[in-house]
């Protein structure tokens, strides 16, 4: 990740063995669209891939002290196109190694969204007893019966690792979910369950409008049990990514959560991801739930799941989105790669006016980036890092934090007329898109601000309101960095850390 430009010239030269003065220019222009990690709007402590395009995050697991997070990745451009699945691994969700592509498209298609599991009895019989399988589950989408006019073109794929995922073997009666004659087929999220003392594989899968469960003893074979679309959800647009898993409530009632992507129709335009929380009888998903809810009331949280296979003695929901918008994610000005993924969260229930309600947190391995420590005091401050944790407490009803730097750019966090909003017009480059200029809100209700966790890296900011209750994130593209920051309404003394690199 660190080689010179020089050194990764030479290294590449070497795995091929040519020497002469055009491929040198070639290897040369390779090294330059790999990245440093240094670029402008490169994002410090947010996963993001070397080079090119990503989008969702993909399989999910957690095996043998690592988290895999797979992606889809268009290694030939930094533009969508012909997805695979790019791979990066992490011992601690900080500090992430980049892999090569993990799974690449075949005669049946290109690689879509999916998860990954631990088949730890070896239901699948793809390994053994003493050396279990992880399975990656993932659509296929064949771009030329789709180019053709059909509407069968997403099927349901596995491939198999035995070496922790280093290395991935696709099943050879590929598919193993045939498309039933529905266009949007795709995006399988798979969980093992036990019901009635029986463990069985539960797939959660975007069809349409409506999330479909299917059920299997070995991941092969798959029967279609329910269907999940209460009239009053999102339906701005086509629904994505699901993903079904079990939390607790405060007072330990089991409860299941339901999150569903969907683009467009999100809360303020474009991708967003709301969620459902209910119950499961192992077929069937029902929630008493009345209202549409949000995961993330920002523009740039999109498609998140959770981690599977996370040890019973952790017992956390991990989660991480694309920190982006279909709205102008292909159009953001960054040029070697585009996209990052959002900080790892803790998802959890609560309670709030006999309300079940998910809070997503900053898992707690976030502090390994903190630098220096600060006590904030007063309303003008200096800010001498560009990256920042910063905690703030309110004392008024109305309040905002203002972030200034040299060249006019401003960037407002605030609550105003019982919203929460991120001010983002004046933030610095916003006219690659005429709908990135905007003031994003979110009505509070019933919630009371009690504290507020702010997340700045170079082009992005999370804001956690109460430790999670609500959430707003959201892309900025300031021209230098915020080097003012002006508060308004807080209590005296607020605390700021500086964040360390991890590239």
């Amino acid at each position: 990740m660190n080689l010179s430009k020089q050194a990764l010239v030479f290294f590449l030269i070497s795995l091929i063995g040519f020497s002469c003065t055009s491929q040198v220019k070639k290897m040369d222009d390779l090294a330059d669209q790999m990245g440093t990690y240094k670029e402008a709007y490169r994002p410090q402590f947010h996963f993001s891939p070397p080079a090119n395009w990503m989008n969702d995050p993909n399989g999910m697991v957690f095996h043998k002290g690592e988290y895999h997070l797979f992606y889809q990745y268009y290694p030939d451009s930094n533009v969508w196109g012909p997805m695979h699945w790019g791979h990066a691994v992490s011992k601690n969700l900080v500090e992430w190694e980049n892999l090569p592509v993990a799974i690449a498209p075949d005669s049946l298609g290109w690689i879509f969204s999916g998860s990954a599991v631990l088949d730890s009895e070896n239901s699948s019989g793809l390994g053994t007893q003493e050396a279990p399988p992880l399975v990656a589950i993932y659509t296929y989408h064949d771009n030329i019966k789709g180019d053709a006019g059909r509407i069968d073109f997403q099927t349901q794929g596995i491939a198999y690792s035995l070496d922790n995922g280093r290395s991935w073997e696709k099943y050879k009666a590929n598919p193993v979910l045939a498309n039933p004659g529905i266009k949007d087929f795709r995006d399988p999220k798979v969980r093992k369950v036990v019901v009635e003392g029986k463990e069985k594989w539960i797939m959660s899968l975007a069809v349409k409008d409506k999330i479909s469960f299917y059920s299997s003893p070995n991941l092969i074979e798959w029967s279609h049990m329910s269907d999940f679309n209460p009239e009053w959800a999102a339906y701005g647009g086509v629904w994505e990514c699901p993903d079904l898993f079990p939390l607790k409530t405060q007072d330990g009632k089991g409860k299941w959560v339901l999150l569903v992507s969907i683009n467009p129709g999100g809360p303020n335009g474009g991708s967003a991801t709301q969620y459902f929380v209910g119950d499961f009888d192992g077929q069937t998903f029902t929630t008493n739930q009345k209202e549409v809810k949000w995961l993330d009331h920002g523009t740039d949280n999109y498609a998140g799941v959770t981690w599977s296979n996370i040890p019973a003695s952790d017992g956390r929901t991990l989660f991480i989105g694309w920190m982006s918008n279909w709205n102008y994610a292909q159009v953001v000005p960054t040029k070697v790669w585009r996209s990052a993924m959002t900080v790892p969260r803790t998802l959890s229930l609560y309670e709030n006016k006999n309300e079940l309600w998910i809070a997503s947190k900053p898992v707690e391995e976030l502090e390994q980036l903190r630098g220096q420590s600060a006590s904030l005091e007063g309303e003008n401050i200096a800010l001498e890092h560009e990256l920042l944790e910063i905690a703030l407490k309110p004392k008024e009803s109305d309040f905002s934090a203002t972030f200034k730097n040299g060249s006019g750019e401003m960037l407002v966090i605030g609550k105003k007329e019982g919203k929460l909003f991120i001010d983002r017009t004046k933030s610095g480059l916003t006219d690659f898109n005429e709908e990135f200029a905007s003031i994003i809100e979110a009505p509070l209700k019933d919630l009371e601000v009690n504290d507020i966790d702010i997340y700045l890296d170079r082009a992005s900011i999370e804001v956690f309101v109460n430790d999670g209750a609500l959430v707003m994130t959201a892309l900025v593209f300031p021209t230098a960095a915020y080097t003012d920051l002006q508060l308004k309404g807080f209590e005296t003394k607020n605390k700021l850390y500086s964040l360390k690199e991890i590239w």
